[in-house]
């Protein structure tokens, strides 16, 4: 099979050699003949790839890792550690206002928690022991 590139130049070769021989009144219609071609071969390249790209996701987590391209990208992490922040200072108000510095410690143990699951949960460590069933009925 040729090369891409060369596919296509031949068709553009093609469509102007019938341009010339067919004059202008036809030039809409060979051109957009040309950009289907065109089309066509991205839309086979873009599924050849998401294929692939599913593919090995599938083996990676066949093998039981985690997949590369999972939402435990840096940005995720670092707008998680944001809003945590932002959201320390209502809370902390919030507590402290309500309930004194028992509600402060209260809001602060749970802020604390919630970073230290999403820490736990990014690191790859289970939250459970291998091996124990989960009591929830959606999992698995």
């Amino acid at each position: 099979m040729e090369a891409p590139d060369a596919e296509l130049k031949k068709e553009l070769d093609a469509t102007l050699h019938a341009r010339r021989e067919l004059g202008e009144d036809y030039e809409p219609a060979l051109v957009e003949s040309f950009l289907e071609k065109v089309e066509q071969r991205l839309d086979g390249a873009v599924d050849r790839r998401v294929r692939r790209q599913l593919a090995e996701q599938q083996m990676v987590v066949a093998r039981g890792a985690r997949s590369p391209q999972s939402a435990d990208s840096w940005g995720e992490r670092f707008g998680f550690g944001i809003v945590s922040l932002v959201l320390a200072v209502p809370l902390s108000a919030i507590g402290g206002g309500v309930a004194g510095l028992p509600g402060l410690l209260v809001a602060w143990v749970g802020i604390v928690g919630v970073n230290a699951v999403q820490a736990l949960r990014h690191t790859g460590l289970p939250l459970r022991r291998p091996g124990e069933k989960s009591g929830s009925d959606w999992e698995a």
